[in-house]
């Protein structure tokens, strides 16, 4: 497997708000506005995690009226993620939030 595609895969995974962002979309479709509202996120903030979400494939968009309508690519692939993450982190404990090196 190429390296550079997961490291950029990773990376859209890099940020709480943009995993907050993905957990909400599990939920379903939501517009920039919705997003704002349930995170407290800025409507900037979250239209950047969108717009890195998009480039990693995660996310797709479509329009609706005048509003922009987010939805989750692949959320079978991504639960299955979620539960490995977890698993991994019951396994590493606190290590994974002390690794100075990926910061």
């Amino acid at each position: 497997m190429p390296l550079g595609p997961a490291a950029s895969l990773f990376r859209g995974f890099s940020d709480p708000s943009r995993i907050a962002i993905l957990r909400h979309l599990a939920l379903g479709e939501h517009r920039v506005v919705d997003l704002t509202a349930h995170l407290g996120l800025a409507q900037s903030t979250v239209s950047q995690h969108l717009a890195c979400l998009r480039e990693c494939g995660l996310v797709s968009a479509r329009p609706e009226g005048r509003a922009t309508v987010y939805s989750l690519n692949h959320s079978e692939a991504l639960d299955d993620l979620w539960s490995a993450a977890e698993r991994l982190l019951e396994l590493t404990g606190d290590a994974v939030a002390l690794c100075r090196s990926a910061r």
